[in-house]
């Protein structure tokens, strides 16, 4: 079987005639109200001919005089500068402006960051919403009512106990002192939900390259994916008496948007996000995308060269700063560790075409760079879902992420096989893909570093990968039964690749 392939955030759409429900299914809750627009970044474009790039130096101090000279001279006006790591976002309207620089001395690698002008080529979300009926959420209520402590929605969880979550907060429901930053399309903060642990101090808008911290900058539009507030709640929605509960109900949740308003995730916005967590205590990230506009970006490309080396520069000195960084894996049943892979979908801002890369070389960032905790998804039944991305030694760990609820179907009062979250406008619904797998896991690692708050970054993942159950490989793995292999599995009980150290588990998070 062949996984659907979806667009860049890893949520994606279960076709209609597998699911009981549609990628996107609201639950009517408190009376919605708008989702608060985010003010428009300001634009340092120059024309609609300008391309972004960045610029990768010595790291330590502001750009050399040579240097700024060289890209002022090349076309080029700086954006800003991240000088701890030296990393220069630039706008240049010349074509040869990359090409150029290159060959300055104390550049060490540039690239631009999309093959789209600014602004960049629009394109359509996936998923249409379908909004549940009155006697779903009814029947949901009924079942959490019966189990006391419950939020109303918390009977259609699943995922909870597939990692133990409730009865972890039976023993603690996380600190307020610890952050979990969504790296991702913004969050609504005015959501029941999500609003009585909404931390704004850590929250900003990094769309054009560089924090913009006006009030509210950091919620999606209208008009927006609701991907960021989904994710947010799934990690921290509060145990309240409303709605879902999150699988660290008790720690703080940020949202730092890198998505601009046609849904990309370009380099400069991911590198901001990544400096601006590091620089305002976040304890841990989370990354539900892959970075536009390459699945994979090769190192033989110069572009792309300097694209990972950005990446790569902002998620370390994020984790150097004590942040640990969980990323998903991915949707399309991708073996990552294959000697090939055919990428039809790149670059995706323009017109993509089908390239054969090898994963060892070519990178999907930032879930493959080194440090980031990769994770793979599972479904209601506990296995690789079907379109998670694997590959051992690539894959960290696993976790729900939900599947078509025809090939794993939750126990009752469940209903669904994809992933209960929180909406913008103070609804709630369900997604599906490896983009809902690694908040699960961001949630336990807050939960790790509340029970334990002077651990590092390397010591929670450490504890992350040890309290993990081992889950064994699948074979053969045939998840829609049609009597074809859909994937190979490969390793011991304890580290292979579809569940790398095994499922993530809460419980143990808050008793070891």
């Amino acid at each position: 079987m062949t996984a659907p392939l979806s667009r860049h955030r890893r949520a994606l759409a279960i076709p209609a005639g597998l699911a009981v429900a549609a990628s996107l299914a609201f639950l009517p809750g408190t009376p919605a109200a708008a989702t608060p627009a985010a003010e428009a970044a300001p634009s340092t474009a120059a024309d609609a001919t300008s391309l972004s790039y960045v610029v990768n130096v010595a790291s330590g101090h502001r750009p050399s005089a040579t240097v700024r000279r060289a890209i002022a001279k090349a076309g080029g006006t700086i954006v800003t500068s991240y000088d701890r790591i030296g990393v220069i976002v630039v706008h240049s309207a010349n074509p040869d402006f990359a090409k150029t620089v290159r060959k300055v001395r104390g550049v060490q690698s540039a690239g631009a960051t999309r093959t789209a002008p600014l602004p960049s080529a629009a394109t359509t979300d996936t998923g249409a919403p379908q909004v549940l009926g009155g006697e779903d959420l009814a029947a949901a209520k009924a079942a959490s009512a019966k189990a006391e402590g419950q939020d109303p929605l918390e009977s259609l969880q699943w995922d909870l106990p597939a990692i133990k979550a409730d009865k972890a907060h039976e023993k603690s429901l996380g600190s307020k002192k610890v952050t979990v930053a969504v790296i991702d399309t913004g969050v609504d903060d005015t959501h029941p939900d999500i609003a009585p642990n909404f931390d704004r101090q850590a929250s900003v808008n990094c769309v054009a390259g560089k924090p913009d911290t006006a009030d509210g900058a950091w919620r999606p539009s209208a008009a927006e994916s609701p991907h960021g507030t989904h994710v947010a709640g799934e990690i921290a929605a509060a145990k309240n008496g409303v709605g879902m509960t999150g699988v660290a109900p008790g720690v703080k949740v940020a949202g730092i948007k890198v998505s601009n308003p046609d849904g990309f995730f370009y380099t400069e916005a991911v590198v901001c996000g990544f400096m601006w967590a590091a620089e305002h205590g976040v304890d841990v990230t989370n990354n539900s995308y892959y970075t536009d506009p390459w699945y994979f970006n090769c190192k033989d490309d110069p572009d792309q060269k300097a694209l990972v080396e950005a990446v790569s520069r902002a998620s370390r000195y994020a984790e150097k700063k004590g942040a640990v960084n969980v990323a998903a894996a991915g949707n399309e049943n991708y073996d990552l560790t294959s000697d090939e892979i055919t990428d039809p979908s790149s670059p995706n801002d323009t017109t993509p075409g089908d390239r054969t890369v090898d994963p060892s070389k070519c990178l999907d960032i930032p879930t493959q760079l080194p440090g980031v905790v990769t994770v793979a998804a599972t479904g209601a039944k506990g296995l690789k879902s079907s379109f998670s991305n694997h590959g051992l030694g690539v894959i960290d760990i696993a976790a729900p992420g939900g599947d078509s609820t025809a090939y794993q179907t939750p126990e009752p009062p469940a209903t669904s096989g994809l992933i209960l979250g929180t909406l913008p406008g103070g609804k709630w619904g369900y997604m599906a893909g490896t983009s809902m797998a690694s908040p699960h896991v961001a949630g336990v690692a807050a939960l790790i570093k509340s029970t334990h708050p002077h651990a590092s970054p390397a010591m929670v993942k450490a504890l992350l990968y040890a309290e993990a159950d081992a889950t064994a490989c699948t074979k053969p793995y045939d998840i829609d039964g049609d009597g074809k292999v859909d994937a190979v599995c490969e390793g011991p009980k304890n580290r292979n690749g579809f569940y790398g150290w095994g499922m993530a588990d809460a419980l143990d998070a808050v008793t070891w």
